[in-house]
């Protein structure tokens, strides 16, 4: 059998408990032989870094060893009870030698590098020493302990440790029988040089101790165990939506490492690189996930495999006439910052040559200025070169993944993206190889690209943060039927609907990724007080690319927030008529914004419920007819009571019925003062292109003057008085052949508008509707012989939140390429 490779970090070997997980992980493995790589205990490195530290600057350094001594005892004794006897005198003669090194060092008052490593190095022993005793406890296969200092041998270099191979191989071979068919746990980070003499591989150096196992031992794989699921698209502490990467090739692996993703270090990857032995990063505490595989040629065709930023930046540009065309001068600039032992992060150059700018670490920027200015003293006295400027507070974002080679419109959405977003480019890098395109962004920005850069192109188009306004009767009917929907249209449209926040007049419930709509009035009931600021900023989400509210009131007040949502570029969808009806000057405004910003005002369900009114007197626009009248009856209510009334009752007995049934506002006056008809009037008149405001409508209330004030049951029972006169209107209708119905009517040419109560032949389509039906009646240039007539339920709870519903999934369609 041939070997695996599993390196277990600081985080897996934090308490007993965590010990105990990963020999039950070490103990699943049985399809080969394994070889199991282990860091110090969680934070134990640091700690005895820390003595070394103390002891220099001559600090009392008892209690930190008494400390260690206590903590590790604590764990030793909870695994192995009175068996981890002999782990602890092995311990004590450690820290015997800990404590004469420490005690030389407060002596002469320093630390060299090789007292460090020397102590260092303990915490790796004491890790291998109790998870060998823990195993073969445990274990019928034979465990051994290799101690990585009697194998690997190395040398230091500029570039770090240099394994050097046969010897290491040799030893290997001396310690590690041909024919061992069992576990061999190995201490991470340690190592000796070629003349004996103790030394560390540097941090995160028991991830290059199992790479370099790996390839010592020809493993098929190499098992990097740590405290997340492997490798994410993002950090997902700033990016909510992060996934893991499932498969990625060695060079997106270094490039997202270089830029900040911390799962593992590019240097670590070398052995397992050049002997092509894939890396897989898995957790710890979900040994059953995929985690992610890093080979040489991943199958996954993502073009972008993740979004990673570094932070503490500064831009350094240096600039100057005197450059153009200079050889050298890049040679000079450079060659300067590696005499002073300073890295550059990021390079960019115009092809002008007239500047060159480079990103450094912030807290080296005031050195690198003095060492800039230095190399180019002569030049900046002539005035050749002008300026080296240095803008500080700077952070990198780099988009990586071996599929943006060739593929066009990569540049394009990352910088349009930033763009939208608000974000100012300061400097741009892109290699040959075009796996990395890099952008030096203020660092106050740094979240908020990252967001919306992983968004743009790890999340579908038409991915949609929605926050319902108005959970009542369509509210509550259109979540319903969202969450009927929601899974179906993801999975055959790619519609991603994600209601992260619904909110009532008095409470709210938000949620990061979404509410799970299955419960979602239980969930309101608990919720927090509403804050209709934080409610709005909640649901534009940096990390989402489009952001919509909807709102499913008749507030007045949640209809003069439009403009400020228009503004920040979220749509809004709502069947409130109070801010298309209102005065036209906001109107003006609301219409004006939805073009600047590119956010979408849809409000189809302001008239007709989910007839398609406005949808269709829109096309008749902007496919250039001719409109000439519009007329209607746009009340469900008032339909309704003029399809009941026939003179066999009195009206004010099919009022009060109908208000006991609930098929009018709580307040009959609400319908019958016609104020709901004149408000849908006044939109259509303006879809039409006709500027009418409210107050210029002739309309017609057939509440009695003297009923308006007082109370709804007052109301309805003075209401009988009346009842002769609507009775008479009545009478001389059915004399003429006629039928009552309570209509809008616009005239386009002459600019007419009025809302009132209207006879109509039997034959005509007003006469012939069903109970609470809308019908729309259009004449037009093209529909003059044979008007265009919309008709059908203009009432009720459920058509108009499947109107409201029609109109976001009409958004989905218009949003375009991902992030836009």
């Amino acid at each position: 059998m041939g070997w695996n490779v599993h390196k277990f970090g600081g985080t897996s070997l934090a308490d007993a408990e965590c010990f105990r997980r990963v020999a039950a992980i070490v103990a699943a493995q049985t399809d080969a032989r394994q070889a199991v790589v282990v860091s110090a205990i969680g934070g134990m490195t640091d700690v005895l870094l820390g003595l070394v530290s103390a002891a220099s600057s001559q600090a009392d350094v008892a209690p930190q060893l008494a400390m260690l001594k206590d903590r590790y005892g604590g764990i030793v004794g909870e695994l192995l009870g009175d068996g981890g006897v002999p782990l602890m005198a092995q311990m004590e003669r450690d820290l015997a030698d800990v404590e004469s090194v420490l005690t030389a060092l407060a002596l002469v008052k320093s630390a060299s590098h090789r007292s460090r490593d020397l102590v260092a190095g303990f915490g790796e022993l004491w890790s291998a020493r109790l998870l060998t005793a823990v195993l073969a406890a445990e274990q019928r296969r034979p465990v051994v302990l290799i101690d990585a200092r009697d194998v690997l041998r190395v040398v230091q270099s500029e570039m770090g440790p240099v394994v050097q191979w046969e010897d290491s191989r040799a030893a290997l071979a001396g310690s590690l029988a041909a024919d061992f068919d069992g576990i061999a746990v190995i201490t991470g980070f340690i190592a000796r040089t070629p003349d004996g003499l103790q030394t560390t591989l540097g941090r995160n150096g028991s991830d290059f101790s199992a790479s370099i196992f790996a390839a010592l031992l020809e493993a098929a794989e190499v098992n990097i165990w740590t405290d997340v699921e492997g490798v994410m698209s993002g950090d997902p502490r700033r990016v909510p939506e992060a996934a893991v990467i499932r498969e990625m090739s060695y060079n997106e692996a270094m490039e997202l490492a270089y830029f900040g993703a911390k799962v593992i270090h590019p240097q670590t990857m070398t052995p397992a690189v050049e002997h092509s032995i894939p890396i897989r990063i898995r957790s710890t505490f979900n040994p059953a996930g995929e985690g992610t595989w890093i080979t040489a040629a991943p199958r996954s065709t993502e073009l972008v495999k993740g979004v990673s930023s570094i932070e503490g930046i500064a831009l350094i540009n240096l600039e100057g006439s005197g450059m153009i065309g200079v050889p050298g001068t890049a040679d000079r600039l450079f060659g300067s910052l590696r005499e002073a032992g300073i890295s550059v992060v990021l390079i960019s150059q115009g092809s002008s040559e007239h500047s060159i700018c480079f990103a450094v670490p912030v807290e080296s920027a005031q050195r690198v200025k003095d060492v800039v200015a230095r190399a180019f003293a002569g030049e900046l006295a002539q005035g050749q070169v002008q300026n080296i400027d240095v803008t500080p507070d700077c952070a990198i974002l780099a988009v990586v993944g071996d599929g943006m080679a060739g593929a066009p419109g990569i540049a394009g959405r990352f910088f349009s993206t930033l763009g939208r977003a608000g974000i100012n480019v300061r400097a741009i890098a892109q290699g040959a190889s075009e796996r990395n395109i890099s952008a030096v962004i203020a660092a106050a920005d740094a979240t908020r690209a990252l967001r919306a850069v992983h968004a743009s192109f790890y999340l579908s188009a038409k991915t949609v943060s929605i926050g319902l306004i108005g959970p009542g009767s369509v509210g509550g009917v259109l979540l319903d039927q969202l969450a009927g929907e929601a899974e179906r249209l993801a999975a055959e449209f790619g519609v991603d609907l994600r209601v992260r926040a619904i909110g009532g007049s008095r409470r709210m419930v938000l949620a990061d990724k979404r509410i799970p709509l299955a419960n979602w009035r239980e969930q309101v009931e608990n919720s927090e007080p509403m804050n209709l600021d934080r409610f709005v900023d909640h649901v534009q989400a940096d990390h989402l690319p489009h952001a919509v509210l909807l709102d499913c009131t008749a507030d007045q007040g949640i209809a003069q927030r439009y403009e400020d949502w228009l503004g920040r570029g979220i749509h809004v969808i709502t069947p409130n008529k109070k801010a298309h009806s209102g005065s036209l000057e906001y109107y003006h405004r609301l219409k004006a914004l939805t073009r600047a910003s590119g956010a979408q005002f849809l409000y189809e369900t302001s008239v007709g419920a989910g007839l398609p009114v406005v949808h269709t007197l829109r096309d008749l626009v902007d496919t250039g007819d001719e409109i000439y009248t519009i007329s209607g009856i746009f009340s469900g209510t008032l339909a309704y009571l003029f399809n009941v009334y026939d003179g066999s009752r009195p009206f004010s007995s099919i009022v009060a019925d109908a208000q006991s049934k609930g098929y009018t506002e709580p307040d009959p006056r609400d319908d019958l003062s016609g104020m709901d008809v004149a408000r849908k009037t006044v939109i259509l008149a303006r879809e039409a292109g006709l500027d009418l405001e409210l107050e210029q409508l002739s309309v017609q209330s057939l509440v009695p003057e003297s009923l308006g004030e007082g109370s709804v049951e007052d109301f309805l029972n003075q209401l009988p008085a009346h009842d002769a006169a609507m009775a008479a209107q009545l009478k001389v209708a059915r004399a003429a052949g006629q039928v009552l119905r309570y209509v809008g009517e616009l005239d386009l040419r002459s600019g007419a508008a009025r809302v009132h109560l209207a006879s109509f032949d039997a034959g005509h389509a007003f006469a012939n509707i069903s109970l609470t039906d809308n019908i729309v009646q259009f004449v037009t240039r093209r529909y003059c012989d044979n008007p265009l007539i919309v008709r059908g339920p203009g009432a009720g709870p459920d058509v108009t939140a499947a109107g409201v519903f029609a109109d976001l999934l009409r958004l989905c369609g218009r949003l375009g390429g991902n992030g836009g």
